[in-house]
């Protein structure tokens, strides 16, 4: 059968499925590994990430049983929430690359006290350094209190906003690429499953089509 048919859309929905359910273990993985190895132990953003790969993953399985079934209700509510998934992931991924160092600088001071001691204080480990930025009497009692290894050695100790701001300015940069590239899979796992919606399965009774 030629590509475009029935069988040929079925098996791209059932394989772009497959793709976004690793995505979704993935997501789940490298969250449980982060939390594992105590690098954040945030329970906002660990659980903020393991619930987008849940999301996902409960999206995708819902898209492969409406494609092996050729369920027309479930392939209907996939094409909607897929479609809402792109809106938003577009929107996010836009205002990852679009941020700046200035706006980026503000959260992290923002996102800085709204911390706990201990906290703060594992992630000046974590990064070694020391501090956030150098705001005279805050930064020097940040600077007492910092318990990360570059206080044993005989040069100053880095200061964790400059450190934050790489990571940041990188990630954010990595986030809105994938981000952006994904949303335009879900694109076509939209076009795809509105075709594959309307197709008529050869093997079914002809009167039993939609």
């Amino acid at each position: 059968m030629a590509c475009g048919g029935f069988a040929c859309s079925k098996n791209a929905l059932c394989a772009l499925n497959v793709v976004y359910m690793l995505v979704g273990l993935l997501l789940i993985g490298v969250a449980a590994w982060g939390k594992g190895l105590g690098v954040v132990s945030s329970i906002h953003i660990i659980g903020g990430v393991i619930a987008v790969g849940v999301f996902l993953l409960l999206i995708a399985v819902a898209g492969l049983v409406g494609a092996v079934n050729h369920h027309q209700v479930l392939l209907f509510f996939y094409m909607i929430i897929l479609g809402l998934v792109f809106i938003f992931q577009f929107g996010i991924s836009c205002s990852c690359l679009a941020i700046n160092r200035n706006t980026q600088a503000d959260v992290i001071n923002a996102s800085w006290w709204v911390l706990s001691n201990s906290t703060r204080h594992e992630l000046e480990r974590s990064f070694d350094c020391c501090g956030l930025f150098n705001l005279t009497t805050v930064h020097l009692h940040d600077d007492a209190s910092c318990s990360a290894l570059c206080k044993t050695r005989s040069s100053p100790c880095q200061m964790c906003g400059e450190t934050f701001l790489k990571h940041s300015d990188k990630a954010l940069k990595i986030l809105g690429g994938v981000g952006l590239f994904f949303s335009f899979t879900e694109i076509l796992g939209v076009w795809l499953a509105m075709r594959f919606r309307n197709q008529k399965d050869p093997r079914a009774n002809p009167s039993a089509f939609l």
